[in-house]
């Protein structure tokens, strides 16, 4: 309730001051995005609101949380050459609460119609950001792109909920895992978990829908690139763990298939896709496709383990992710952002702060010990073993290892190529946000890894 208020304000605001005088409003959303932050790690109140429409619960916190801080650091990130990026009007950081918000309400969602409400607030928010930068034609084709595929996937997921009414008779998801159990599993039934995994799917970016993914990420303005390579992650991986391990408990079997497939078929693709890539928001997204793949083994085991290595994963992510992003931002020459792999040479020599900042996230991301990656993908893959999915393990494994040759070469690159172009220098809070990002990628184990373990056990207990 205070985030749409303070949305609807923060609109007047704009409006009344000046269409182009978005710093304030950008600073205001920043700030109403951590005192919702703060009253929902302050009022750990469970229980189930609007005639059971919304849950209240510590895993729905603990998303929250990951959510809000996601969508705040993008927020930062793009206030950086705004007005380069095209995201200096105040509208964008309203769409941006507005994405948030309805990422909230999907982490929240106790009913199909709830969940559907939450998914398409993100949606359109997110469709209208991609293509903000109007007189920028690549915007506006990523924009279309996503618009295009986010109707047909939001489509196959009304479609799979109005199966799964038609063969449980509710849409409260309490209430379906009571039909399931009572009644048994129908072949209806199993196509409309299907279609709803399909449209859910397609949010998280995983193998076969990611096809926007990489179009998107590259034609998106940097830091709107930034904004959904977080968040909305987040969210619709939320929503995933919650139908499965929740309404749809019953029929385990069914499900756990589909969320092997699209984790192995996410972890392979990626790895190899990926190989051939020339442009940094490409392989970006590719990454981010692996990633998910991998965030999905722990899932697929089914256990409350598993539950706890997903929430630690998503965590982990999205520390390095707006890391890498901040790095990418801060790579600037006198023509524009760098754009390909080969525009980072000698980046060791003009700007070693930025490149050794870059060169650990990418050891981070490949998942090498003791850095923080390395942790996130212990715990999934430990859930797995735990639930006797040796091929899985093993998959993964063996594509993480295939994912070192395309993260080891950004690095190769920056320290062992000669310098071809200046860089200009770094804005102040982008320095910051990789310093912090650096800092927690590699002191983790002693740092954090403790009390975030302790936490993804709590929310991930509320589930069972």
């Amino acid at each position: 309730m205070l985030m749409a208020v303070g949305i609807l304000v923060l609109l007047l605001v704009g409006v009344v001051i000046n269409k182009e005088r978005s710093a304030l409003v950008s600073w205001l959303s920043v700030g109403l995005l951590v005192a919702t932050g703060l009253l929902v790690i302050l009022q750990p109140v469970d229980g189930v609101v609007f005639n059971g429409l919304f849950v209240a619960d510590s895993f729905a916190r603990y998303m929250k949380v990951l959510v809000i801080g996601g969508a705040g650091l993008a927020l930062i990130l793009a206030m950086s050459n705004a007005e380069e990026n095209g995201v200096h009007k105040f509208e964008y950081s309203v769409l941006a609460l507005l994405a948030t918000l309805g990422m909230m309400v999907m982490v929240s969602a106790n009913d199909l119609m709830s969940l559907y409400v939450g998914l398409e607030l993100q949606s359109l928010s997110l469709y209208v950001m991609a293509a903000i930068k109007r007189d920028d034609t690549r915007a506006s084709e990523a924009g279309l792109k996503y618009f295009v595929l986010g109707a047909l996937s939001s489509g196959l997921l009304l479609y799979g909920a109005s199966l799964i009414y038609g063969f449980t008779g509710h849409t409260n998801l309490n209430e379906i895992v009571v039909a399931i159990a009572n009644g048994g599993r129908s072949i209806g039934l199993i196509f409309g978990v299907v279609f709803l995994l399909a449209g859910v799917a397609f949010k998280i970016s995983a193998v076969p829908f990611h096809m926007w993914t990489p179009d998107v990420y590259e034609g998106a303005p940097t830091p709107v690139t930034a904004f959904f390579a977080t968040a909305p992650k987040v969210a619709a991986m939320t929503l995933m763990v919650r139908l499965v391990m929740d309404t749809f408990a019953p029929i385990t079997q069914d499900w756990q298939q589909i969320v092997i497939f699209l984790s192995i078929a996410s972890m392979v693709l990626a790895a190899f896709a990926a190989i051939g890539q020339q442009s940094i928001k490409r392989l970006i997204a590719y990454s981010s496709i692996g990633h998910v793949g991998f965030a999905l083994v722990g899932l697929s085991s089914g256990t409350q383990v598993g539950v706890e290595g997903v929430a630690i994963y998503m965590a982990i992510y999205i520390a390095m992710t707006v890391g890498l992003f901040a790095c990418v931002l801060s790579l600037r020459t006198d023509t524009g952002y760098v754009e390909t792999i080969d525009e980072l040479a000698g980046a060791a020599q003009t700007r070693p702060f930025v490149a050794a900042i870059m060169a650990i996230l990418m050891f981070s991301l490949i998942g090498l010990p003791p850095l923080a990656g390395f942790f996130a993908k212990w715990h999934v893959f430990l859930a797995a073993i735990e639930a006797n999915l040796y091929v899985l393990s093993v998959i993964g494994v063996l594509a993480s290892a295939i994912s070192a040759f395309y993260y080891l070469r950004v690095v190769k690159v920056m320290f062992f190529d000669a310098p071809i172009k200046q860089f200009a220098a770094v804005p102040g809070e982008l320095n910051i946000i990789m310093g912090v990002s650096g800092f927690l990628v590699v002191t983790y184990y002693f740092t954090v890894g403790s009390p975030l373990a302790s936490m993804a056990h709590t929310a991930a207990g509320s589930l069972f």
